[in-house]
């Protein structure tokens, strides 16, 4: 069969119009190219969003680094970026470690009361813990007791 030519057709048609019945070739890779851009920010955008997260993980501070996750997080559920900014600036501030010198205090009083226990044990000094003692009694204090029955309160 002879395809017969309209008489307004035009002699020369661009290459993306199809003719009826065919594939429409440019809207199939447009499609696929948004499809793959769609796809490319987002990766692009968590990777934006876990930058935080990665620097303060380089870190050795796991306080920090919770910190900073939660408030990426909370950035990423709520569309805020303060706290997206926050936990970047977080992430990029080193924290100082405050649990070092209390530790090495704390060491060195377990030193000191070993070496005087110790001490006492050698000289034939009493037992490391002292003996517990009763509280005086002191007169002007009244003592706890049963209540006596007469005093109960009616109602």
């Amino acid at each position: 069969m002879e395809e017969i030519a309209h008489p307004l057709k035009a002699a020369h048609v661009p290459g993306f119009i199809t003719p009826p019945g065919q594939t429409d070739t440019l809207l199939v890779v447009v499609g696929i190219f948004l499809v793959l851009l769609i796809i490319g920010a987002g990766i692009i955008y968590f990777r934006l969003h876990a930058l935080p997260e990665q620097m303060s993980h380089r870190g050795n501070n796991k306080a920090q680094f919770e910190i900073v996750a939660v408030l990426a997080l909370l950035a990423l559920f709520t569309h805020n970026n303060a706290f997206w900014v926050a936990a970047l600036i977080l992430a990029m501030i080193p924290v100082p470690d405050f649990m070092a010198p209390l530790n090495t205090m704390a060491g060195a009083l377990t030193d000191v009361a070993r070496s005087l226990w110790q001490g006492k044990a050698q000289h034939g000094g009493a037992s490391p813990m002292p003996e517990a003692r009763e509280a005086p009694e002191s007169p002007d204090l009244p003592r706890p007791g049963p209540s006596e029955p007469d005093q109960q309160v009616k109602v």
